[in-house]
């Protein structure tokens, strides 16, 4: 249990492996709809690109309906879940890609090379101060 006052987790999501599968969304499935009452609950088999995801409704997990895309709604987060490039990957509710941290920094340096290479065809060199 997370240390927040005996709360337990609004979302949970599992990676799953050949070993854990059945464990997952059997045994803890059960485990999170009947004793941690968790909301929303997602799992991922990257092997096999399994996605699925379920929402406590009354006391029982139902699915979650997949929208045209393959994409689930997490009403916990406020956004899509879904596989992209075999990745399980968040979207924003018009369905943009959230980047993830490393991808901004990739970009914002693929942004300053490209600053670096303009200022350098006006003569001007960024290195210097």
């Amino acid at each position: 249990m997370w240390e927040e006052d005996g709360k337990y987790p609004n979302l949970i999501i599992e990676l799953l492996s050949k070993d854990t599968a059945s464990v997952d969304c059997n045994l803890k499935k059960e485990l999170y709809q009947d004793r941690f009452r968790t909301p929303e609950y997602f799992w991922f088999y990257p092997q096999i690109l399994e996605f699925a995801g379920f929402r406590l409704v009354g006391d029982k997990y139902q699915p979650i309906p997949v929208d045209e895309e393959g994409k689930r709604w997490s009403e916990q987060l406020g956004l899509y879940l879904g596989v992209y490039q075999e990745q399980l990957r968040y979207f924003t509710a018009e369905g943009q890609l959230v980047a993830r941290p490393e991808e901004d920094a990739l970009r914002a340096m693929a942004d300053a090379e490209k600053m670096a290479a303009k200022l350098r065809s006006l003569g001007i060199d960024p290195d210097t101060d």
